[in-house]
């Protein structure tokens, strides 16, 4: 059975297609040519688009979209808490869902996972290839295996680290923070013990083979990514990029989707370089970024660096940007820190497909900005990112100035009712219609 990508290629617009140009606004042929080209994907296994699935699209033709990882560790292991972080995340927009756990069940963890999401589901199968096994002890018999098993439970996307090639090693000596992907690194060990090439890369055309019988994407992991400001856009990241083009290339003519993972710790001024770099390279296939993050130094704020970073990233060419918690660099996410990420990555994504001018996307901070103006609090707060939020601290203004109800509140607690602008605006705006 044909892929999507392959079906596209026909011209043939699929239900996939049209459902996501309905919801992004588009006619379903330029969404179907998008893909085509390889330049949008719609991850889909096609045993999760069976069940619960809503396929989302990710390209430049869209709107950019966020990714929320989650998961267990060896010290933290519980799949409600897990399912809690993915519904917090989904009740906030997330756009996918990655299940990085390392600790537990996994498949267990998966499954349970998989039955409540919606949304595109990715994970990285390497991490449970070397779940009670050394990392020296993966074959290749042992990565098919996992990868088989994930790719017939549901799962939309791969992490999979193929560009990390033996010969890349030597240019990460002056790095400042070395290899900060968990599965770049524990490919770098393989590779040394065995003194052979990656695995991941010397299989890609079998990898190649399962994908595409079960439509999977795939997400061409940055093994290399800078995990430091000190080490972007260094020679390892460019090589490893350039395998990643030469990847994206071979799978695309097996019938694969594929999307691209870029940085990382990026400076501001790096970060269009490393956009359009990318698309020239990769061909246009959606870039996936994570942040980026703009600064070293802000441990408990990495979701506003990344925020920041990501801002750029979307506006000078990312497609898809995976959150950073607050808790980013200190330890594993909790279910606040999972709100707190999503709405600062998707506050970056909104602000980069308005400085995109994509139709009808300030639509929606016109209407807020006219409930705004008209003391229209329940309006105000309905039209918000994270309405939850907002209303909470609205409601503690409203006690802090005594307003019983939302609606009886006429200035906010800020300004008072004498100093309150809004509020002065409109006996101004009454006062001109009164002349007129």
């Amino acid at each position: 059975m044909a892929t999507q990508l392959q079906i596209a290629q026909t011209g043939v617009i699929t239900d996939q297609v049209r459902f996501v140009a309905k919801t992004e606004n588009l006619e379903a042929e330029l969404v179907r040519a998008e893909m085509s080209a390889g330049r949008l994907i719609i991850p889909a296994n096609k045993l999760h688009i069976k069940t619960n699935l809503k396929p989302v699209g990710i390209g430049r033709a869209l709107t950019t979209k966020i990714n929320a990882n989650i998961g267990t560790s060896s010290v933290r292991c519980s799949a409600e808490a897990e399912i809690e972080k993915m519904q917090v995340a989904l009740s906030v927009g997330a756009d996918a869902i990655m299940d990085l756990s390392t600790g537990g069940d996994l498949d267990v963890i998966r499954q349970r996972l998989l039955a409540e999401c919606p949304v595109p589901f990715g994970t990285v199968p390497i991490y449970e290839v070397i779940i009670d096994r050394n990392v020296e002890d993966i074959d290749s018999k042992a990565i098919l295996k996992v990868i088989e098993k994930q790719a017939k439970q549901g799962v939309d996307f791969f992490t999979i680290h193929a560009g990390v090639l033996k010969e890349h090693l030597p240019l990460l000596k002056n790095r400042v923070a070395g290899i900060v992907s968990r599965g770049g690194a524990l490919l770098a060990k393989w590779m040394l013990y065995h003194n052979r090439q990656n695995p991941l890369y010397e299989m890609f055309d079998d990898l190649c083979d399962i994908m595409a019988e079960y439509d999977i994407c795939f997400s061409l992991g940055d093994g290399f990514r800078p995990g430091a400001i000190a080490d972007a856009t260094d020679k390892a990241q460019i090589a490893e990029l350039r395998t990643l083009g030469e990847l994206t290339q071979r799978a695309q003519q097996k019938g694969c989707q594929v999307m691209v993972e870029g940085p990382g710790h990026v400076p501001f001024n790096q970060i269009q370089h490393n956009m359009q770099i990318q698309q020239k390279i990769c061909n246009g296939a959606p870039f996936y970024v994570l942040g980026p993050v703009v600064t070293d130094i802000a441990p408990g704020y990495d979701h506003i660096t990344s925020a920041i970073g990501g801002t750029a990233a979307a506006f000078y060419g990312a497609s898809f940007l995976c959150y950073v918690t607050p808790r980013e660099h200190l330890g594993l996410p909790n279910a606040d820190d999972v709100r707190v990420g999503v709405v600062a990555s998707k506050i970056a994504a909104h602000a980069a497909d308005i400085a995109r001018g994509l139709k009808g996307v300030a639509d929606r901070d016109k209407k807020l900005s006219i409930a705004r103006s008209n003391l229209d609090w329940k309006t105000h707060l309905a039209e918000s990112l994270d309405p939850q939020t907002a209303e909470k601290i609205h409601r503690q203004a409203c006690r802090e100035t005594g307003a019983e109800e939302l609606s009886s509140a006429d200035y906010c607690s800020m300004c008072g009712k004498a100093w309150c602008s809004i509020r002065i605006n409109k006996e101004i705006r009454e006062s001109i219609s009164r002349e007129a």
